[in-house]
């Protein structure tokens, strides 16, 4: 498992415009990251995901997009694990 995880960080991180990416379990624990992505960030968004999905409860977990001058924060979380990428915003890089 450990092998396929890193694989799909490596392939999410060469993507264009991505600065870094991580997974995280449901209780905040960073499985990965990758780029400039910290693993300390876990915990952070996880609870900012679980605090989004209770804004609808019966709908399928929201995207959280968090802007910050030249980056963007993507925050989805799928089943029982939260992904986070890291962007730069392309208009402004």
């Amino acid at each position: 498992m450990e092998q396929n995880l890193e694989k799909t960080l490596q392939e999410i991180v060469s993507g264009s415009n991505i600065a870094g990416c991580l997974f995280a379990n449901k209780q905040g624990l960073c499985l990965g990251a990758k780029g400039k992505a910290s693993a300390c960030f876990a915990g952070i968004a996880v609870a900012i995901s679980e605090q989004a999905c209770k804004l609808e409860p019966n709908a399928n977990p929201p995207i959280v997009s968090l802007e910050s001058g030249n980056n963007v924060c993507l925050i989805h979380k799928y089943g029982g694990i939260t992904g986070v990428i890291y962007k730069h915003n392309a208009s402004q890089r």
